[in-house]
């Protein structure tokens, strides 16, 4: 589905194909459990597509980035990350220096489709996250990155009023099957070792959404809203 620019489109599916075509696939995310929190159900609903991931930022941490690595097994995905400042004071990163981390990081194929973050945030909010899809976003523009489509989560938390859940208005919505999200959700607790308690075991959603593009010309239009919701 694409997201026309003469009016948005909504569906509603199960992520489960039966007999799923193969594809090549980025998912590129800021930290290392955004690829499973966010898109989990995903992946694991297309162990035939060719997936690589990239997490710009822990890649020196040494509890997160070995959990990474272990995640990556059992999403049957290659991945790389990067070492970009992720410190509590979350001060902004020079655009440039995010791009070129990408390109660094990222192999150079034809991708069928590149996954990343909402320009506004998945939740009120993380600059780490904005700036990943921007710098995605540019990238994919300016034909620094080869793709056919590119998608980016859709989700919100009422401006922290709720934990937050995928946007069931104007996106591709998709309830997880129940083995699925129990994956997902193991790989939450058990690989990551988030507490049961945690905000992240907590939120780890049990639907995914995603606005989907197919122009990459559109897609910067909407970055110029940043990221209308």
């Amino acid at each position: 589905m694409t997201k026309a620019s003469s009016g948005k489109q909504a569906a509603n599916s199960s992520l489960q194909d039966t007999q799923p075509p193969t594809k090549i696939v980025a998912l590129i995310v800021a930290h290392p459990d955004d690829e499973t929190l966010w898109a989990g159900g995903t992946v694991l609903s297309h162990p035939s597509w060719q997936w690589f991931i990239v997490s710009l930022c822990r890649g020196n941490d040494p509890k997160r980035a070995p959990r990474f690595y272990e995640t990556l097994k059992l999403l049957r995905a290659k991945g790389a990350m990067g070492v970009l400042d992720d410190g509590a004071e979350q001060v902004p990163l020079d655009e440039e220096l995010v791009e070129r981390t990408i390109l660094e990081l990222l192999p150079p194929w034809n991708f069928d489709l590149i996954i990343t973050h909402n320009p506004s945030g998945e939740y009120t909010r993380h600059i780490r996250h904005e700036e990943t899809s921007k710098a995605v976003i540019n990238l994919w523009h300016a034909e620094q990155i080869s793709a056919h489509a590119l998608w980016t989560f859709a989700y919100e938390d009422g401006n922290k009023e709720y934990l937050p859940r995928a946007r069931k208005t104007d996106t591709y919505y998709a309830s997880l099957p129940g083995p699925i999200w129990q994956k997902k959700y193991d790989i939450m607790t058990k690989t990551y070792g988030f507490d049961i308690d945690s905000w992240e075991a907590q939120t780890t959603p049990k639907s995914e959404a995603f606005w989907q593009f197919s122009d990459a010309e559109e897609a910067i239009l909407w970055l110029e809203d940043n990221g209308e919701t």
